[in-house]
């Protein structure tokens, strides 16, 4: 995960966790969760959409193509998928957070145990 992707804020799920942030209730917290997996899973369709750009080659061997390619779509590409991963790892992270908040463990325990489920999805 990338370093410059800002920490999750305080949660809290009933009566556990650390106020100042967002709150849940016990019954919400799987919904809550679940419509982070599902925009961690578009995000993800978007990391390899915007990794395409980033990577598209020149439709022919002359200078206006490479010029467009180098100039504009490369660089434009490589800004998208960058900014994508971080949002990609700030979703990740506050997945992460909601699971430990509702099991009542470490963040840290709960990372350990997304990560091995992540790999075992082809993350």
């Amino acid at each position: 995960m990338s370093s410059d992707v800002p920490p999750t804020p305080p949660i809290m799920v009933g009566g556990y966790g650390t106020a100042g942030g967002y709150k849940f209730s016990e019954d919400e917290i799987d919904s809550v969760i679940k419509q982070w997996e599902d925009l961690h899973d578009h995000l993800h369709q978007d990391l390899t959409d915007a990794h395409r750009i980033k990577e598209v080659k020149p439709p022919a061997d002359e200078f206006a193509s490479h010029d467009f390619v180098d100039q504009g779509a490369n660089p434009s590409g490589a800004t998208l998928l960058e900014q994508h991963q971080r949002m990609f790892d700030y979703v990740g992270n506050f997945i992460t957070a909601l699971r430990a908040a509702k099991n009542k463990i470490k963040v840290t325990e709960q990372q350990q145990r997304d990560e091995l489920a992540a790999k075992s999805k082809g993350y």
